[in-house]
């Protein structure tokens, strides 16, 4: 059997849920992961609330193979996501000398007490670092530590990627069915029925001459379960519009 890898997202800061900060980790994340072959299932976004944090990772580490983390791991006194995994983990947090020690090279006098938050690592944690990263991510069982700035979570990924283990990818296929949604809505629910293996979604849009359009997409590991199953719905959508071929 093929195996499935799953995998949470944990989005952390007040930030993103005032709106004031618009998350643009979410949808990379979720790209990287499916094309690795890792099935992203869950995303959750918390406030910089400890307990709300320790819950939620509690959650989704039981839950998935793997939960990544954005945000809250910075120098400000609401940058909390170290603490909170530890206390999940129920391990202790301190300093990590070999952070402490680049982080003095690098400010010298001017390292405070603020910047050396960002060197407190959980007991255990394996770090996310490299000569770019100043201060570093870290993994801790199967949870993934990254930071919330997406120039740095994006670099922190592709070091993390290749220690990460993954299954078969999702395979995908898709077809514009010149077609409103709820006229394919029935037929293509009988299709998916019928090949429980495969995933069919129906996503609507507005088409380049103005009218209400809906491109169908259809996923599964097997290749040839998914030209099947997509061989059916082009000839759904073929009786739709009385012809073999109206789909482009």
């Amino acid at each position: 059997m093929t195996e499935i890898v799953t995998a949470g997202i944990l989005v952390i800061g007040d930030e993103i849920l005032s709106g004031r900060t618009k998350d643009k980790n979410i949808g990379f994340i979720a790209e990287y992961l499916t094309n690795l072959g890792i099935d992203l299932k869950e995303v959750r976004i918390v406030a910089d609330d400890e307990d709300d944090i320790v819950a939620a990772l509690n959650a989704l580490r039981q839950r998935y193979d793997y939960v990544f983390t954005t945000g809250g791991i910075g120098p400000t006194h609401d940058d909390i996501t170290a603490d909170a995994v530890a206390k999940a983990f129920g391990v202790p947090i301190d300093y990590h000398p070999a952070v402490v020690a680049r982080f003095r090279e690098r400010f010298g006098d001017a390292l405070n007490e603020a910047r050396l938050r960002m060197a407190r690592i959980p007991e255990g944690a394996e770090l996310i670092e490299s000569a770019t990263i100043l201060a570093p991510g870290f993994k801790v069982g199967n949870v993934i530590v990254m930071a919330g700035v997406p120039s740095i979570m994006q670099a922190m990924m592709d070091i993390v990627a290749p220690r990460l283990r993954v299954g078969q990818r999702m395979l995908s296929d898709s077809v514009r069915a010149n077609a409103k949604e709820g006229d394919i809505g029935s037929p293509l629910r009988m299709i998916a029925t019928a090949h429980p293996e495969t995933s069919i979604g129906s996503y609507p849009y507005i088409d380049d001459a103005g009218r209400p359009n809906t491109n169908v997409v259809v996923r599964a590991r097997d290749p040839e379960k998914l030209k099947v199953a997509m061989d059916e719905v082009k000839e759904m959508l073929a009786g739709l519009h009385g012809s073999r071929n109206p789909v482009q």
